[in-house]
């Protein structure tokens, strides 16, 4: 029996959507879904499932970070058989060329979070995305003319960095951007044998100091939300 989540057998569909605002996870379902209904409140986490186009599709909040999304995660999948997550997430930029509102699939999430070291005696685990995922995903962003950007990322545990310049080692190797829980959904997915893909729309940039509002990553960055429709 999961014990995060108070859905019942069947009431959670195969593709759910996993943004970190729980209250993200209501606009998604209020606007795209047809005949939405939610299946958890425990934690005020909420959880949603409708369909769209016809298909059957779930979203739920994870929470932030590595530890929180690694629960979710892990129960939607043994416990109601998820076999496809998607999450729906902001992030910073880490690049000049990364703007606000840019859209960037994580092919790859780098960590500075030890859970991973730890599940494998000191070596260096490498969470990645699912590929017949990522480049669905990259096939409906062609069709829709959205842009999008797709590499390395960063799952960081620390959202306030003692060190306002430490982001520049990370830049320097190449990662676009920072966020805090997509090493933790590849980690668990590929663990499973499920897919997962993490989709992310720019809200700030480290690099030229430009933020949307809390409210725009509440309830905007549509774009990034009509990529994961399609991938149910």
């Amino acid at each position: 029996m999961s014990v995060h989540i108070e859905a019942k057998k069947g009431e959670i569909a195969e593709t759910i959507l996993l943004p970190g605002d729980p209250l993200r996870a209501k606009w998604i379902a209020e606007t795209f879904f047809d005949n939405p209904k939610c299946f958890n409140n425990i934690r005020g986490m909420l959880g949603y499932t409708g369909t769209h186009n016809g298909k059957p599709i779930s979203v739920m909040g994870t929470g932030m970070g590595v530890p929180s999304i690694s629960i979710y995660a892990h129960e939607l999948i043994t416990e109601y058989g998820v076999k496809n997550l998607i999450r729906v997430g902001s992030a910073g930029s880490y690049q000049k060329n990364v703007s606000v509102r840019d859209i960037v699939f994580a092919m790859a999430a780098s960590s500075n979070s030890g859970i991973n070291n730890s599940r494998f005696d000191g070596a260096y685990y490498a969470p990645t995305a699912d590929f017949d995922l990522l480049m669905k995903a990259v096939e409906v962003a062609k069709q829709k003319n959205i842009p999008i950007k797709a590499g390395n990322i960063l799952s960081s545990d620390g959202f306030y960095e003692d060190d306002s310049e430490s982001y520049k080692k990370w830049s320097k190797f190449g990662v676009l951007c920072v966020e805090m829980e997509a090493a933790g959904l590849y980690t668990i997915a590929a663990k499973h044998n499920v897919r997962a893909l993490t989709i992310l729309t720019i809200s700030d940039s480290l690099v030229t100091g430009e933020h949307t509002t809390s409210i725009e990553r509440e309830t905007t960055f549509k774009s990034m939300i009509d990529i994961a429709l399609e991938l149910a």
